[in-house]
């Protein structure tokens, strides 16, 4: 009886939702915010970050997959002669070779329809990953001076030399194996934001290659790139990070993202990391993560930061077995508040002594000592650190059913449930088994509210 009423419930709810895409929640502004929007360190809620404006005929173009093994070319031609691209998802999957290059460009917006997905021709294969086993990958030093020299696929011509030896080991061996000599798969990342201003890139999945150490590329890279808003995206696989803010990046807003790693990814699950370097500039790097989920895989860097000011409200912490998530570096600021870390992740949060300051408010079980003050100059709105599983993991991800709508957006949700805590989150397979913690496929989740009543949507876990 139990099971019967309860999948009444979601397929009630489920057909409620066209093409299976979620609703924008009340408790998602459906607009750019945080650092995204402020024209300096000090003044906030002052920079019209608006992309590529409003969709015309004239300005708007809509890409769908051709069939080819590379779209690189036509993404990198449409982002260089319009203002809004489409990313149309009814055909297929984009296949990229490298990075897309979008360089030195002004009012930009990328959205993605249709559940579309961005994915690297190059993939790390079983062949691969039981050769880098054979290596002894795992086992060897990620410290530097203990690498060696490259040779090409023929064992004889040198490549030159590597400074680590876990570095060493892998790329020898991907060369092996692949015959790629001039390692051409390094470059497997999606984009490359460099030099920009005014950017949104919203509702995309981004699936990469597998994370190895290679010193490869990122599923995106942003350097030396402002007022950037990256909202309602997945990232999966990057090679080297998901997504990366760096080389004097600032006022970047991540929203409402999902970060993740599957079995095809063999070590380095270093997720999000701001600022390349210790000698970056303290002045840059301002970047708010907001509403976020790292989730499966991802070990570390969630986010690491040298300099900057960085905020993380509402996120989802659910990486069971990681190394370590919040990483405050030379010169930076964090200011951490609201979110929710399960039970089963490892080493919270991990200091360096020259991080400036880190300051934690609210969070739910996250146990850690302050170090001075943190404070950002926008207005923001938070909700309590015990609702963000329930809200996030519905909302977070490529959910949006059109991302090209900014603003204030009603929405069906219930007008009770704004108001009625949730007091606890349950998983459920579709048969009706009760889930430990989210896998990939068709899941029900049911947050159960303070009032006794109970909510249940059925969602899809990729």
């Amino acid at each position: 009886m139990r099971l019967t009423i309860f999948a009444t419930l979601f397929m009630a709810m489920w057909a409620t939702a066209p093409n299976c895409v979620a609703q924008i929640s009340t408790e998602d502004a459906n607009a750019p915010f945080g650092w995204a929007v402020c024209s300096s360190m000090t003044s906030g809620d002052d920079y019209k970050l608006t992309g590529g404006g409003v969709s015309t005929s004239d300005n708007t173009i809509t890409l769908k997959a051709n069939g080819t093994n590379d779209m690189r070319n036509a993404i990198r031609n449409a982002v260089d002669n319009y203002s809004i691209i489409i990313l149309d998802g009814s055909d297929g999957a984009f296949v990229i070779s490298k990075s897309v290059d979008i360089e030195k460009l002004t009012g930009k917006t990328i959205v993605g329809i249709n559940n579309v997905c961005l994915t690297t021709q190059f993939k790390i294969t079983e062949e691969i990953r039981a050769a880098l086993d054979a290596a002894g990958v795992k086992s060897k030093s990620t410290s530097s001076g203990t690498g060696g020299t490259l040779y090409k696929s023929d064992g004889v011509t040198s490549k030159g030399s590597v400074g680590e030896a876990c570095e060493l080991a892998t790329r020898q061996t991907i060369i092996n194996q692949t015959k790629d000599d001039n390692e051409n798969y390094r470059k497997s990342g999606i984009f490359n934001v460099s030099g920009c201003e005014n950017i949104i890139i919203r509702n995309i999945t981004f699936e990469g290659p597998g994370s190895v150490d290679v010193g490869g590329y990122d599923l995106i890279s942003q350097t030396n790139s402002k007022h950037i808003w990256v909202d309602h995206c997945e990232f999966i696989d990057g090679m080297d990070g998901n997504y990366d803010i760096t080389n004097s990046s600032d006022f970047t807003t991540v929203s409402w993202c999902v970060f993740r790693y599957t079995e095809r990814s063999y070590v380095h699950m270093n997720t999000n990391l701001v600022g390349s370097s210790d000698s970056e500039d303290a002045a840059y790097l301002n970047t708010t993560f907001a509403n976020n989920i790292w989730g499966n895989g991802c070990d570390q860097r969630m986010p690491m930061a040298r300099a900057g000011n960085i905020h993380l409200v509402n996120n989802y912490y659910n990486c069971a077995g990681n190394s370590a998530a919040i990483n405050p570096r030379k010169n930076s600021e964090f200011l951490i508040e609201g979110n929710y870390f399960e039970s089963g992740v490892n080493k919270k949060f991990s200091a360096s002594s020259d991080a400036i300051s880190y300051q934690f408010v609210d969070n739910y079980n996250l146990s850690a000592s302050g170090k001075g003050t943190t404070t950002v100059p926008y207005k923001y709105t938070k909700i309590a650190a015990s609702k963000v599983p329930a809200v996030i993991t519905l909302g977070a991800g490529a959910t949006l059913a059109d991302p090209l709508v900014i603003g204030n957006v009603s929405t069906p949700i219930d007008e009770t449930e704004s108001i009625d805590e949730v007091v606890g989150i349950e998983y459920y397979s579709i048969d009706g088994r009760r889930l430990n913690e989210l896998k990939s496929g068709v899941v029900i989740v049911k947050r159960v509210l303070a009032s006794g009543k109970s909510k249940c949507v059925k969602t899809i876990i990729k």
